[in-house]
């Protein structure tokens, strides 16, 4: 089974967008909200290479980006072979 992660702040438009295909793809996620968390921010910036910016997706511990990259691998029909939904 993947693993999918994601940091998010509880009203960023960005974090919500992300999750909203995550759920729309029936995907399960570990949410991480990050807000007033410093050492959480600490350790989501560490995971994706210095990127401080909302949301982070990690797929099986991979570093994806953020709502803009998940669109992308979507458009270019890369993410559900990364979420394990095709053979």
């Amino acid at each position: 089974m993947t693993k999918v992660e994601i940091y998010t702040w509880q009203f960023c438009p960005f974090c919500i967008r992300a999750k909203a295909l995550l759920e729309k793809k029936g995907v399960n996620y570990i949410e991480h909200s990050i807000d007033g968390d410093q050492a959480a921010r600490e350790d989501m910036a560490e995971r994706s290479a210095g990127r401080t910016t909302v949301p982070q997706v990690f797929i099986d511990d991979k570093g994806i980006g953020g709502c803009d990259d998940l669109y992308e691998l979507e458009q270019n029909q890369q993410l559900d072979q990364l979420l394990g939904l095709v053979n």
